[in-house]
């Protein structure tokens, strides 16, 4: 079930090119955040990665990446502080309405944060056709993942691990619990759900999958681009009856699930 495209932070560090981003965005500036903060600035210093600006987005003025030293804090990064779902709601819209430099773009997500990306789709589709309802459905039947969990608001939590994951592992293709192949991927479980889902006659569209690769130095990312590219075929999708569709934002091995209903 594996694939290769993960991006992961395989090889030696001397072999991998430099990474170039636009704007990276990390999410929560507390013991998760200040973490990828000081990683990603060992990453800039070894020649690794490079950015325009790293944005830290918590709203505790005096987070853990508040109280960073200045030798930790990387190059041009910048602090706000502000709700998370105010934040994307206003960076999403710009970059989806054409915001400069967008494919470079690139979000760190926070194992504890809700599904932000799914929030954002399903409130942009509430804007788009005001006089449908959209919302939020569990999951019809649930995929075949050895750990699985509904959260209160609809999300479905996946996982192929039955054990707690340690939170630098790049989830590379030996699985470091099991001593074993890594022999499955996320993206690719979804993609066959949505599949068997369609067999039955269900009309689920998507999957809309943000796929968080390992970049470097343990650090996992979402491209923008597939955020803006996700709203631009919802926006062909939808609008007239009821249209479902699946997102999901999945590492290899983790994943949070929405159902979105347009037309509920």
């Amino acid at each position: 079930m594996a694939d290769d495209t993960s991006g992961a932070d395989h090889g030696p560090r001397g072999m991998r090119a430099m990474q170039h981003f636009g704007t990276i965005v990390v999410v929560g500036g507390g013991c998760y955040g200040s973490y990828y903060v000081r990683q990603l600035g060992r990453a800039a210093a070894a020649g690794a990665v490079r950015w325009r600006e790293l944005v830290v987005v918590d709203r505790d003025a005096g987070c853990s990446v508040a109280r960073l030293s200045s030798a930790e804090r990387p190059p041009a990064m910048r602090l706000v502080h502000e709700e998370w779902r105010a934040f994307f709601g206003r960076y999403l819209r710009e970059a989806a309405d054409g915001g400069a430099g967008v494919s470079e773009d690139a979000v760190i997500p926070s194992p504890l944060m809700p599904h932000l990306m799914a929030d954002w789709l399903a409130e942009r589709a509430q804007e788009r056709w005001p006089a449908l309802v959209v919302a939020t459905e569990p999951l019809a039947a649930p995929p075949a993942v050895p750990w699985q969990q509904a959260g209160a608001d609809g999300t479905h939590y996946v996982s192929f691990a039955e054990w707690i994951c340690p939170i630098n592992c790049i989830e590379p293709p030996r699985c470091p619990h099991t001593r074993g192949p890594r022999d499955w991927s996320m993206p690719v479980a979804v993609r066959e759900y949505v599949t068997e889902e369609r067999a039955k006659g269900r009309q689920l569209h998507g999957p809309f999958v943000f796929f968080c690769a390992h970049r470097a130095y343990g650090v996992g990312m979402l491209d923008v681009r597939d955020i803006v590219a996700a709203d631009a075929a919802i926006a062909a999708l939808a609008g007239i009856g009821r249209t479902e569709f699946l997102v999901g934002t999945v590492s290899h091995c983790h994943g949070a699930l929405r159902r979105v209903v347009v037309g509920a």
